[in-house]
């Protein structure tokens, strides 16, 4: 740890977390009460943790207000990555079909202006059995679709941007009580920053991967150098005796700057905790830059940088 930072009693690892180029969107979910905006939301993102089995990763990004969407319904933007935009554009239909178009009250619009255009109501509007509509306002086409409760509002297509997936923070502590107020508070910080999401479960990993493994066609296999059943096992284990437990939170966001944002306040809610709420070490992921161009280098983030 040559050039370790020491904050508040936390060694902050002098390294860099590993990203990767992904594709990505944003949607906007509406309906008749914040409630069924969530449940449209919570069941598009689901199973949507890792594209290493997955297909996609996102995630709920942000609550709105009635004003702050396009039908003046309260609402919920979520965010969508996958590794192709072909693959996202199959996820956005599969997503919206099966999880916004069947959820009581719902409408779905795009959260992105700019980018490669792709279906969103386009062909979903089929499902109306010839009885769809369609209006064009300001330029952009709506799909009216009825369904039993009245009609299901889509905007025709949404849109496909640049992103980065694979941002990390690795949170080393005493203890399972001190790994996990130390990842929920930095999920919470990071919650706070639009344009990122953090996919897995409350925004926390524990099943840290590294790429490849012992068995001939598996990917990824578990980062046994950060597991602390293996200290004395592993070859090249990470940790000490002291270190008992280890959190991961993996951060996806549109821009390499959303990342850095997302990494900085959770380091800072990390330190915040400090050594006395038995957070011990904050260290990030990588494979030496072979897995991906982003590099997030926690001492430069924490000074206000982006990488």
């Amino acid at each position: 740890m040559t050039g370790a930072l020491i904050q508040n009693g936390v060694t902050i690892d002098d390294t860099f977390a590993e990203a990767f180029p992904m594709k990505a969107t944003r949607l906007l979910i509406t309906a008749h009460n914040p409630a069924w905006a969530r449940h449209a939301a919570v069941a598009a993102t689901g199973f949507a943790t890792s594209v290493i089995a997955c297909g996609c990763e996102a995630g709920i990004e942000a609550e709105l207000a009635p004003g702050q969407t396009p039908d003046g319904r309260p609402g919920v933007s979520v965010l969508l990555f996958a590794m192709s935009g072909k693959e996202l554009a199959k996820q956005i239909e599969r997503r919206v079909g099966q999880c916004v178009l069947t959820c009581p009250t719902t409408a779905v619009f795009a959260g992105i202006d700019d980018g490669e255009a792709v279906p969103l109501g386009k062909n979903l509007r089929f499902f109306g059995d010839g009885w769809q509509i369609s209006k064009v306002i300001a330029g952009r086409r709506y799909w009216r679709i009825p369904v039993m409760d009245g009609e299901f509002v889509a905007e025709e297509s949404c849109r496909v941007v640049k992103a980065v997936g694979g941002g990390n923070l690795l949170l080393l502590a005493s203890d399972t009580d001190a790994a996990l107020a130390a990842a929920e508070a930095a999920v919470a910080a990071m919650r706070r920053l639009s344009g990122v999401v953090m996919p897995f479960p409350g925004g926390i990993v524990r099943s840290g991967s590294k790429v490849g493994s012992k068995y001939a066609g598996l990917g990824a296999s578990t980062n046994d150098a950060f597991c602390p059943g293996l200290l004395g096992l592993a070859k090249h284990s990470e940790l000490t005796p002291e270190t008992r437990c280890v959190m991961e939170i993996v951060i996806d966001g549109l821009t390499e700057h959303d990342v850095a944002a997302a990494m900085r306040v959770g380091l800072q809610a990390g330190i915040a905790i400090g050594a006395a709420g038995g957070l011990q070490r904050i260290s990030a992921g990588n494979y030496g830059g072979k897995l991906g161009p982003y590099h997030f280098h926690l001492h430069r983030i924490l000074a206000g940088g982006n990488a």
